[in-house]
């Protein structure tokens, strides 16, 4: 019960479409212009960078925004680390699926930013990494390859592992079977922003990805 209690905390906090009201301040819908999508990187496409800041920022205050409160419900929990992942489940599932714009939303990739943000201060000091390590893993292959969807793929990966690295270190204090757990549901928003991207991944393996920076190709 308190697995489902997180998810719908994460998932009502999702719904709140940062790119989809910061295309309407400016009359776009967001979802109608370049890749359709309601995320940062569209909206920093079709919008610029002013938008696509605010896009990001607020998709990663609602990811913290939802792991504070379950944190907040549930403090003591032995298996607080799990219910907050949980409640971040429920956000990436509101982001990109939310039911009042046709289950139509982002990819997560910001969502996960804000799970990369939130537990490195409440898992120190194994997690005091977890910043600068997914960053790099972002911001390497972006400005290698200049596609963002490799960077954001590569970072979201890169996240499991120390996630799982931070598990087994002991730094969640959690039983076993409980940290194992963490990793599936992990596994499985890893799996979920790969299927997410696979119009991208379709369009890198055939050389027609958009570059950043570049004029989105028709």
């Amino acid at each position: 019960m308190e697995r489902l209690i997180c998810l719908a905390i994460g998932y009502v906090c999702g719904l709140f479409q940062t790119g989809y009201l910061v295309g309407k301040m400016s009359h776009v819908d967001i979802r109608k212009r370049g890749s359709g999508n309601a995320g940062t990187t569209n909206a920093l496409r079709v919008l610029g960078w002013k938008a696509g800041i605010l896009t990001f920022a607020g998709d990663v205050i609602k990811c913290a925004a939802a792991f504070l409160i379950v944190r907040f419900m549930y403090q003591g929990n032995e298996a607080l680390p799990l219910l907050t992942l949980y409640s971040g489940a429920g956000v990436t599932l509101g982001h990109n699926f939310p039911f009042y714009m046709n289950f139509k939303g982002g990819k997560g990739i910001a969502v996960m930013a804000g799970l990369v943000l939130m537990n490195s201060f409440w898992h120190m000091p194994g997690s005091l990494l977890l910043i600068p390590v997914t960053l790099a893993f972002f911001l390497v292959p972006v400005i290698v390859t200049r596609y963002i969807s490799v960077g954001s793929l590569a970072a979201y990966t890169a996240f499991l592992i120390e996630m799982i690295v931070i598990g087994q270190m002991g730094w969640f204090r959690m039983e076993h079977a409980r940290c194992v757990e963490l990793y599936v549901v992990l596994f499985l928003l890893t799996a979920l922003a790969w299927y997410r991207h696979r119009a991208n991944i379709k369009r890198l393996l055939t050389g027609t990805e958009n570059k950043f920076g570049s004029k989105k190709k028709e």
